[in-house]
């Protein structure tokens, strides 16, 4: 995998990173329940580390690295928007939607992941992804209990 194709894929990266930190925060203006809120804020602390580790590997490798989220994560922000104005903002809709973007960032990363990066490139990778997953998954337990908590 060549310089500027490694560059490329840590951007995309960024992008996905800058998503759902984007993300993450706009459903924290919009939760009513206090813990959640303080999830979403730490969540979009971590997807912010992230991508200030990803930025710094894209400088050493001599290329200008993305500042900004991706045209379909702002769309998705757009949907929260208007799925959060028509739902009320219930918790569990913002959940719903972060597990959306959650599930897309995970498949950004795997398929960064089977990609010929660098060594020390592919090790950044994989412990990012660990991370994602990790988000992914607590992001579903906590729709899920809200879902149950509905049904009661």
């Amino acid at each position: 995998m060549d310089n500027k194709d490694v560059i490329d894929e840590l951007n995309t990266l960024i992008e996905t990173c800058k998503d759902g930190e984007y993300g993450f925060l706009s459903c924290a203006e919009h939760v009513k329940s206090t813990s959640l809120r303080e999830v979403f804020a730490q969540r979009a602390a971590d997807c912010r580390q992230a991508c200030s580790e990803l930025q710094q590997l894209v400088r050493q490798h001599g290329g200008t690295p993305e500042d900004d989220g991706s045209a379909t994560g702002a769309m998705h922000r757009g949907w929260v928007a208007v799925k959060g104005t028509l739902t009320g903002y219930s918790d569990k809709a913002m959940l719903e939607e972060c597990e959306r973007g959650e599930d897309a960032a995970v498949g950004r990363y795997r398929k960064a992941a089977q990609k010929p990066l660098p060594a020390g490139v592919l090790e950044v990778v994989q412990r990012q992804l660990a991370g994602v997953l990790r988000n992914h998954d607590q992001i579903k337990l906590l729709r899920d209990q809200a879902r149950n908590a509905e049904k009661v």
